[in-house]
């Protein structure tokens, strides 16, 4: 396990240069987390410069990535006078392990900020890579403890936890018939199909649903979506809206009464957070960073377990019994009143426990000034 926040740790304000992927424009979590994170430090007296960087990261260019070995460097006009902390999004960060290593010889202080560890899956040449980049850091910032673990278990440096907070929220008043919300982007990790798939098993019983997030982020995956809720008849039963903000999101959350989050793989899922706030519950998948998120209220039972405001659940990935076992557990939540009473109890409760941006924002301070 990583190190968490430190409790009590006199902080140093620092001038901090983040770079950021450029081509990550939907609402991700990682994108949101970048912004609460800058406006934390800001408010604590932090000089945070964002600066943009262009590439198809991870898999950018040459050229991208000579710019970026600029800015790591501090030699791009825009960086601002003087050397600054530089603190490089993960996903940027893994796509140039040779200017990581290059700044870093030059005695730059740079931090990598890992919202998820490169997959298994994308073979032994991209892990290689994050773990050079990772080694060539003067630290590592994930956040989650699940990112954090992960990255211990590939035998790279122990890094720091910086876990996201959670904005106050309008209690939700729900909707009759009970009314589901799925908020991630279209995506194949988020695994949208796997939940239309759960509902259409229980397509005898009200309720209706929501899947809110971009449908631009991979439209062929946008496509197997539509294609499930056309082929499984739910077209008057799910809405897909796109990605919403503001007002239009906060209606949205205020008819929920239960929210979904079963990704293949999480990281954390702040969706899961957000949907707490607002007092409503959570179905996850298990072995996911999202159990984490669940479980941050840190709630316990009498008998001293983990109390959590909905369920994880053990959906294995590619499993045809996956859509039922999520389906099983829909039908408890759909029919059985004891149960929705419960869980949105235990949301309630959990929503009064939830950390702010600002504790992040003084966690990252706090690991920053361990090196000082």
């Amino acid at each position: 396990m990583g190190r968490l926040l430190p409790g009590h740790h006199r902080l140093t304000v620092r001038h901090i240069r983040l770079l950021v992927p450029g081509n990550i424009r939907h609402s991700s979590g990682g994108n949101v987390y970048n912004a609460r994170l800058v406006a934390g430090l800001r408010a604590l007296g932090a000089k945070v410069d964002v600066i943009s960087v262009e590439g198809d990261w991870p898999q950018a260019g040459a050229t991208e990535r000579r710019r970026l070995g600029t800015l790591l460097e501090g030699r791009e006009p825009a960086a601002g006078p003087g050397r600054a902390v530089v603190i490089v999004d993960g996903l940027v960060a893994v796509g140039a392990p040779a200017e990581l290593d290059s700044a870093a010889r030059t005695g730059q202080e740079i931090w990598v900020l890992v919202h998820m560890p490169v997959p298994e899956s994308s073979g032994k040449a991209a892990l290689a890579d994050e773990a050079r980049a990772l080694r060539a850091a003067t630290g590592v910032i994930c956040t989650s403890t699940w990112a954090a673990t992960r990255l211990q278990e590939r035998g790279l440096p122990q890094p720091g936890v910086a876990l996201p907070g959670v904005e106050p929220a309008p209690l939700a008043r729900g909707s009759q018939p009970p009314h589901l919300t799925y908020v991630a982007a279209l995506l194949p990790n988020k695994d949208q199909v796997l939940a239309v798939e759960a509902l259409a098993q229980v397509h005898d019983l009200p309720w209706t649903a929501s899947f809110v997030g971009s449908d631009h982020a991979d439209p062929d995956y946008a496509r197997e979506v539509r294609a499930a809720i056309t082929e499984n008849g739910l077209e008057d039963r799910v809405r897909l809206t796109g990605e919403l903000a503001g007002e239009a999101l906060d209606a949205e959350w205020a008819r929920t009464d239960l929210s979904l989050l079963v990704s293949r793989q999480e990281a954390f899922g702040m969706a899961v957070t957000e949907s707490l706030a607002h007092g409503i519950p959570v179905l996850v998948r298990e072995g996911t960073g999202a159990v984490e998120a669940l479980g941050l209220a840190g709630l316990k039972t009498a008998s001293g377990g983990p109390l959590l405001p909905g369920a994880a659940l053990p959906l294995p990935e590619g499993g045809q019994e996956s859509p039922g076992r999520l389906a099983g557990v829909l039908r408890l939540w759909l029919e059985d009143a004891g149960t929705r009473e419960s869980w949105r109890a235990t949301a309630l409760e959990a929503r009064t426990r939830l950390p702010d941006w600002n504790s992040t924002a003084r966690g990252v301070l706090a690991l920053l000034s361990e090196r000082d």
